[in-house]
């Protein structure tokens, strides 16, 4: 059985942000991820991480004025002193958290425009070198346009396509089983065929977006698919509960 990771962006929204730690841990969670941790200073997060005893999987770089519509900067050309800034601040924050992954967004621009997508190839070039560097892990997500319009990374061939480009080692693909069967659907063939380059692995029922085994996949199956490709991350539960945080949990002693 997968070992799951409580996200507290979207989930034990009843308590405030850094509550949530000891909430996730209270309903036997043994790790969490979250969106951002930059409204706070990085030693209190750590602080909350510890008392809780619980270890951090993943979160993202900063991505740009997210109150005003930016959903990452990677892909805006014209932005990349703001995107290096935004890097110095992830792996500063991830040092002092202990996170192994940081997610790099890429931002809203089109896909097939040459010059975002210069860009974001030079940009992503420069985080695995700095994120190699400190010794932590980097993952890129493609995210559908249903949740994310204009999204510039909306396709999962595209990502592999781009992650065998750097031949980072250290930098693999961020597969979201929700965004996989919103995009392109054929979850397990894709789970059997990117298991190679999958540095982190999110769940969610489709397509509501709700808790697992509550949609149009069979959850159960994807569960048992991740552990017969040897994956041996975090499953980050990245879904919005379809009522209380705690409520919906009973999912979890069903698979």
């Amino acid at each position: 059985m997968p070992k799951f990771a409580a996200n507290l962006s979207m989930m034990f929204n009843e308590v405030p942000f850094l509550d949530r730690f000891a909430a996730a841990a209270d309903c036997g969670f043994t790790a969490v991820e979250y969106l951002f941790p930059y409204d706070y200073p990085a030693e209190l997060v750590a602080e909350r991480l510890q008392a809780a005893g619980l270890a951090q999987a993943l979160f993202n770089m900063p991505p740009g004025d997210w109150a005003a519509g930016e959903r990452g900067i990677a892909a805006l050309p014209g932005r990349e002193a703001d995107f290096a800034a935004a890097l110095d601040t992830a792996i500063a924050y991830a040092k002092v958290i202990g996170t192994p992954l940081l997610h790099m967004m890429a931002g809203l621009a089109q896909a097939a425009d040459p010059q975002a997508s210069a860009t974001y190839r030079e940009n992503l070039k420069r985080a695995a070198d700095r994120t190699g560097e400190a010794g932590i892990g980097l993952v890129i997500e493609p995210i559908n346009g249903r949740d994310m319009p204009g999204y510039f990374l909306n396709d999962f061939n595209r990502a592999v396509d781009l992650i065998g480009e750097m031949d980072a080692g250290h930098l693999k693909l961020q597969f979201d089983v929700y965004h996989r069967q919103i995009l392109h659907g054929d979850v397990i063939t894709a789970l059997r065929q990117m298991a190679p380059v999958i540095g982190h692995i999110q769940i969610a029922s489709v397509p509501e977006r709700h808790e697992p085994l509550t949609g149009e996949l069979d959850d159960r199956k994807i569960f048992a698919e991740i552990d017969a490709i040897g994956y041996e991350g975090y499953v980050g539960c990245e879904y919005r509960p379809a009522a209380g945080t705690r409520e919906g949990l009973s999912w979890m002693s069903r698979v």
